[in-house]
């Protein structure tokens, strides 16, 4: 799941639902794994399949849709805070998920997993949802170091906000761990030099 952001240019899957909770992305049925790997083929499984395990008409099963980004409603990933909403999606293949705005814990899920979520405004959003509608194979382009997303069909870019700590491990490939191994050198050193002996 760890890979650099820099330039993500994908073709998007829209799912213009509000208030999608965690429950939505991934049932607790699939939460006793431990590793987080798997969770991606149980995305959205109650709404993608049937109890049968055929499949019902979802974006997910429509061969018209795919990519990298998922484009979302308002108040994704609201309800429990279960972290492996976020592994499904990453396992699934997203490693960016647009909406107007995001439940605070699951944004904060997504961005531990190696997923972007970029919040716009709900105009923009709108017109990302018109022109991936119009033509599936519209373009966005999610421009990481600069924090800016163009719609490829229309032309226009926005600013989005991004933590620079989060922006620096994501840029990097780290995560948090990775991050402070990373400066264990800085550490010691500061460690060092603030140690009284007895």
């Amino acid at each position: 799941m760890k890979k650099k952001f820099d330039i993500i240019r994908s073709t998007c899957v829209p799912l213009p639902l509000e208030n999608v909770d965690t429950d939505q992305i991934i049932p607790a049925r699939f939460l006793k794994a431990t590793s987080r790997e798997g969770f991606g083929e149980n995305l959205f499984r109650d709404w993608r399949f049937n109890p049968d395990g055929s499949p019902r008409p979802f974006v997910l099963n429509d061969p018209r849709y795919g990519g990298e980004i998922l484009l979302a409603g308002k108040n994704f990933g609201c309800g429990s805070s279960r972290e492996h909403a976020a592994w499904a999606l990453a396992d699934y293949g997203f490693r960016v998920v647009v909406s107007s705005f995001f439940a605070d814990i699951h944004r904060q899920n997504e961005l531990n997993n190696f997923v972007l979520p970029v919040v716009v405004s709900e105009d923009f959003l709108a017109e990302l949802f018109a022109s991936v509608a119009a033509d599936a194979s519209t373009l966005v382009t999610v421009d990481v170091p600069r924090q800016t997303i163009t719609n490829e069909a229309t032309g226009r870019s926005k600013h989005f906000e991004l933590n620079g700590y989060k922006k620096y491990c994501l840029t990097h490939g780290l995560d948090d761990i990775d991050f402070l191994l990373q400066s264990r050198p800085l550490i010691e050193a500061w460690e060092r030099q603030h140690t009284t002996t007895p």
